[in-house]
């Protein structure tokens, strides 16, 4: 077997958001370079031939964690061990910062970024199904300005998003809550592996609650529920009920069965973290 080797390809490295964006504009098969930790495989397997790629790390406005009245702003080269230890990050939301950590291994973690995986968009990442759980919105800049796009709605299928040509995200706000309680779990075959199935629960303050899927459908799979019951009989047929509706991408009765066993760890997080 001969080396793996990507084709050959124009390198940028701008130093500004706006330099960025022209870069992207002028090079229309350009691929952004955060952390490369998926990328640059797919590159090296030739499953992804850009003609140019444009390396971001140099913009140190897109690196910070910023905690404001009413939600923390998380740019978009935050790395993933930053997020699995930031102090303020650990404070509000406990839960991303345990999902962060269940990210392949800690090179990885130190190399990969926020950015990076959620504009990857792989449907057992983790992180892409923290953000439509904690009902995040990105924020992504072209050439013409800024929008914000919530975060289920960010998400539209297989490795897909709504981001449009030319654009680029560059932060993620995650609104503060004080009504909410999350619990994470995920099932992976090795340590460091993708999660086979994973889940991200919610109770508010109001007996409310929903749901998160991950590795189960295209896409994260978020599910509302007026009431989370307490009686563990109830709390499974509705698993089971909200399971049954997914449309799994493959071997749907062991992950429709590994969603169910996971929400329920999942809440039994949210029980331990009330208690806490």
């Amino acid at each position: 077997m001969g080396r793996l080797k990507p084709n050959s390809f124009a390198y940028y490295r701008p130093n500004s958001v706006a330099s960025a964006l022209q870069c992207l504009a002028t090079q229309p098969d350009a691929k952004i370079l955060a952390g490369g930790q998926s990328l640059v495989p797919a590159m090296n397997f030739r499953l992804s031939r850009p003609a140019c790629l444009i390396d971001i790390n140099g913009i140190e406005a897109l690196a910070h964690v910023e905690v404001c009245a009413d939600k923390v702003v998380l740019g978009a080269l935050v790395h993933h061990q930053q997020i699995h230890e930031h102090p303020s990050i650990r404070q509000h939301f406990p839960v991303l910062a345990e999902a962060a950590g269940e990210i392949g291994h800690l090179a990885i973690r130190n190399r990969g970024t926020l950015g990076g995986s959620l504009v990857h968009a792989d449907p057992a990442s983790e992180l892409p199904a923290a953000m439509v759980a904690l009902r995040a919105v990105m924020e992504v800049a072209g050439v013409d300005g800024t929008r914000r796009i919530p975060a289920a709605e960010f998400f539209v299928g297989w490795m897909t998003t709504a981001l449009d040509t030319g654009e680029m995200l560059v932060s993620v706000h995650v609104p503060l809550s004080s009504s909410s309680v999350y619990g994470f779990a995920e099932f992976a075959r090795r340590p460091g592996d993708f999660a086979y199935v994973g889940a991200f629960v919610e109770r508010a303050a109001n007996e409310s609650g929903a749901v998160t899927w991950f590795g189960v459908s295209d896409k994260p799979e978020y599910r509302p529920m007026s009431a989370l019951p307490r009686d563990a009989a109830a709390r499974q047929a509705e698993w089971q009920q909200l399971a049954a509706k997914l449309e799994v991408l493959d071997e749907p009765r062991m992950r429709r069965k590994l969603a169910v066993v996971l929400a329920e760890r999942a809440y039994q997080k949210v029980e331990e973290a009330k208690i806490g």
